[in-house]
């Protein structure tokens, strides 16, 4: 894999495993107190939008091996474009049910070069 892309890659899955170690230890009533863990996962979410649009535009085939990826790019554009209605509890889930899903299968791309 193009170094460009392994970069790609990686800035997701770090940006991934920080919003994982943010949430963790915490529920989703701590996230609605707390405004400076929202801003963090929402950043993280940012960086995770951007990065896989990136790779969308520099290699479509490996972008789509990633489940729901359209809505992934779209909830960067949210966080970034609309972010005043940026809904916490849908937030919260993909959190809890979508970005483990996400960490595997970056994992998986990487491993698969070996340069991962």
């Amino acid at each position: 894999m193009q170094p460009e892309l392994l970069k790609l890659l990686h800035d997701m899955r770090d940006a991934a495993a920080d919003v994982t170690g943010f949430a963790a230890g915490h529920s989703f009533a701590d996230y609605l107190a707390d405004k400076q863990l929202r801003m963090a996962v929402e950043r993280g979410f940012e960086i995770v939008g951007e990065a896989l649009s990136r790779l969308y535009k520099a290699d479509p085939a490996t972008a789509q091996r990633i489940t729901d990826w359209r809505a992934i790019i779209g909830f960067r554009n949210v966080l970034i474009h609309g972010y005043a209605q940026v809904d916490h509890s849908k937030t919260w889930d993909i959190v809890q049910t979508e970005l483990p899903i996400l960490c595997r299968e970056i994992d998986e791309l990487l491993s698969e070069s070996p340069q991962g």
